[in-house]
């Protein structure tokens, strides 16, 4: 990855995640418009169409970037030394630009306001857990994958964040670019801007204890080993 120039990386984060937000929310619109009022229908799609879409992109960028689309990820990449600090720093940044693009880019599709501040209550002790063993999940899978079974890791990720949108009582944003992006959208994804930053404390903190706790697993392995 690394013969890739810095310029052409960023640009493929950009791109990536900006796809990647336009899934969620374009999905969660659609998904909302054809429930009939069902939200457990809606959510079914939007999970499904997340898990689908993130799939399709990892395969097109992984090669490219690694695929991080993800602050959390960047910063694991970083404290991993597959990438350095200040690459993880400008990959974070534009993470969150393509985000905020994405979110309008299904505005634009859906013909919504193109900017709108989030209604969505999403707060307390029950979704700030939740999105830390969210996000600790979606470490341990990169992590684990990306060690042992590269192959499989685009699938394992897209088929645990499919999972996580019904088992976590957030919904899983796992993602700190993409909490922040979906305050600008006041539809079926968006999570109010006063509550984007308990999300994102506990995802940052959910994703530093899945390194530590993974780094640990595996140096005790090659011990035994």
């Amino acid at each position: 990855m690394h013969h890739i120039p810095l310029n052409r990386r960023l640009v493929a984060e950009l791109l990536g995640t900006a796809f990647l937000l336009a899934i969620v929310v374009g999905s969660g619109i659609m998904g909302e418009k054809l429930s009939g009022g069902s939200v457990g229908l809606a959510l079914l799609a939007n999970s499904l169409a997340t898990g689908a879409g993130l799939f399709a992109l990892i395969l097109v960028f992984a090669p490219i970037s690694g695929s991080h689309f993800n602050p959390v990820v960047s910063l694991y990449a970083a404290m991993e030394k597959h990438i350095s600090f200040k690459e993880a720093v400008l990959y974070m940044i534009v993470q969150i630009i393509g985000a905020i693009l994405g979110v309008l880019a299904a505005h634009l599709m859906f013909a919504v306001p193109i900017i709108e501040l989030s209604q969505h209550v999403r707060t307390g002790g029950s979704q700030w857990w939740s999105e830390f063993v969210a996000t600790f999940g979606l470490l341990a899978v990169i992590i684990s994958t990306s060690r042992n079974h590269h192959e499989s890791t685009p699938v394992a990720v897209a088929a645990y964040i499919t999972a996580a949108y019904w088992f976590t009582a957030s919904t899983s944003f796992a993602n700190p670019a993409v909490t922040l992006a979906r305050t600008l959208t006041d539809t079926f994804a968006g999570i109010r801007p006063c509550d984007s930053l308990g999300f994102i404390v506990m995802q940052i903190v959910g994703a530093v204890a899945a390194v530590l706790v993974f780094r640990w697993l595996f140096n005790a392995a090659k011990v035994a080993d």
